[in-house]
């Protein structure tokens, strides 16, 4: 990878710093507890606290500069192709009540950017799905015809803005994109102003259920709540299999400066080349645009990253030709393997407890969604779609069962596959690089720094055991079964592992 596209924070967090939040150090009362400080959790705790609930977020980390934080922040129903394959896995009225609730999660994200007069860089613009090989034309109008009969304002077509010829594309009119760091500090601000509490680097490792339900932090404070919400992108608590309903998938992006004129003036995506999503936002003060390029998605712990930045970051070159690409991130998120997110009470026997997870890269809409959903859940409304998420849904699951064994296979290859690879030496390992090497009798993940010191911690994942992997791109230890990521030094970087990696000495 280039220089110029060294990996850093993405463009939403240096742009939003945002006030910094006190960690919890006692004990605490609530009637809702939220775990996660995401779109979901924040989402979910605002509408909470304006219902008049005693509201408090735990996040291990910093409110928004998680999942969040890194996303291409497009605020749309479309969601590539999937009304189609709604309507014969749900049924049309499964598919119009997906289109519906997406929907209703960007008007009321619309409403309150209105009320609250949020300056998050909000616009209207039309999404495209598009394909560029003419062998799937068919599929696309396919997808149109799901989507408009869904209830969406969509339709085929062959012409974009885009800078190239596609074979034809799904639009749908009146979507919209802004800055999501932006919008989730107002949120916060509005949030803290009715009574809620945000809590910023407290780790929740253990939930006790019941009436009322106990939260253990990592610090050993007891949150005691009602009702508890897990919003933590993948659920750091396994209370119903769902890490079997889960894949993670990591996504790669590319930013930087337009040249005059070169906007596309809306958003796109393609499902071929391993997928390229591409969106603008205001940059500057001249009226300039920042290019926004998504794609090259891989599982975590697996394959060489740099490899994909330079792809991606080639493919936007040759398209946009006066583009500066001089910023680079990546992104993550999770897939059910029904294509339908998990949004609701947490298991079958779950009277308190509950869980908003699995967008499938589109956690912008569904984290509304989910905290519209939640707080009708938790206040004893009734909500439309409640059906359609639940993540206890049964004939969901035996539909989902090719993909959840697929899933499965997976895991089990890693878990088992990855301890029979050879091992490599200390000596092999370059400035920047990291690998696991063998050292008294067990696996040990070491890194060199640039210095040319060594960190060596356990290769286990703390979370169930599969051994993790370097990420040259972005300096860190990945799991490849279900996604937890470490810095060099073992710290938990994201979930669902909620203790690092433990040191080691090397013999």
């Amino acid at each position: 990878m280039r220089e110029q596209r060294k990996v850093t924070d993405s463009y939403w967090l240096r742009t939003a710093p945002g006030p910094a939040h006190p960690a919890l150090d006692g004990d605490l009362d609530v009637d809702v507890a939220v775990v996660g400080a995401g779109i979901a959790g924040l989402s979910t705790a605002h509408e909470l606290a304006r219902a008049g609930q005693r509201v408090a977020v735990l996040e291990a980390g910093r409110a928004a500069g998680g999942v969040t934080g890194y996303t291409t922040a497009k605020l749309t129903a479309q969601h590539t192709l999937i009304y189609d394959r709604l309507r014969r896995t749900r049924g049309p009225e499964g598919a119009r009540l997906y289109a519906r609730s997406q929907t209703e999660a960007i008007e009321h994200a619309a409403a309150l950017v209105a009320a609250l007069d949020i300056e998050c860089e909000w616009e209207t613009r039309d999404a495209y799905t598009y394909v560029r090989d003419r062998s799937r034309v068919a599929e696309v109008r396919a997808e149109a015809k799901a989507a408009r009969e869904a209830g969406l304002p969509a339709g085929f077509t062959a012409e974009t803005g885009l800078p190239f010829p596609v074979a034809g594309a799904v639009r749908v009119t009146g979507q919209a994109q802004f800055h999501p760091v932006k919008y989730l500090r107002a949120l916060t601000a509005d949030l803290l102003a009715h009574g809620g509490r945000v809590y910023e680097q407290t780790r929740v490792t253990g939930l006790t259920e019941g009436e009322p339900c106990r939260l253990r932090t990592e610090a050993g404070a007891t949150v005691t709540a009602r009702d508890v919400v897990v919003a933590t992108h993948y659920p750091v608590f396994d209370r119903a299999l769902l890490f079997a309903r889960l894949s993670p998938r990591r996504e790669l992006v590319v930013a930087g400066p337009l040249g005059d004129g070169a906007d596309p003036g809306a958003m796109y995506i393609t499902p071929d080349e391993n997928t390229r999503s591409v969106r603008t936002a205001p940059y500057g003060e001249d009226g300039q645009r920042l290019l926004v390029v998504t794609g090259e998605h891989f599982t975590p712990g697996t394959g060489d990253p740099r490899a994909g930045f330079d792809r991606l970051a080639g493919w936007a070159e040759v398209h946009f030709p006066g583009v500066t690409l001089d910023q680079a991130w990546a992104t993550q998120d999770n897939e059910s393997t029904d294509t339908v997110p998990l949004v609701g009470p947490f298991h079958p026997g779950a009277r308190h407890t509950y869980v908003a997870t699995g967008f499938g890269g589109w956690g912008l809409s569904g984290g509304i969604m989910a905290g519209l959903l939640l707080t009708a859940l938790i206040t004893g409304r009734d909500c439309a779609w409640r059906e359609l998420y639940d993540p206890r849904r049964l004939k969901s699951v035996v539909r989902e069962a090719p993909s959840l064994l697929k899933t499965q296979a997976e895991v089990a290859r890693h878990f088992v596959g990855d301890r029979l690879k050879p091992a490599a030496t200390v000596d092999e390992l370059a400035p920047g690089d990291g690998a696991l090497v063998r050292s008294g009798g067990e696996r040990v993940a070491v890194h060199r720094d640039a210095d040319g010191v060594l960190h060596a911690v356990s290769a286990r994942c703390t979370h169930l055991g599969c051994l993790v992997s370097f990420n040259r791109a972005e300096g860190a230890w990945e799991c490849p079964c279900h996604g937890s990521r470490f810095a060099v030094d073992g710290t938990v970087l994201q979930g669902p592992a909620v203790r690092p990696l433990e040191r080691r000495e090397l013999g």
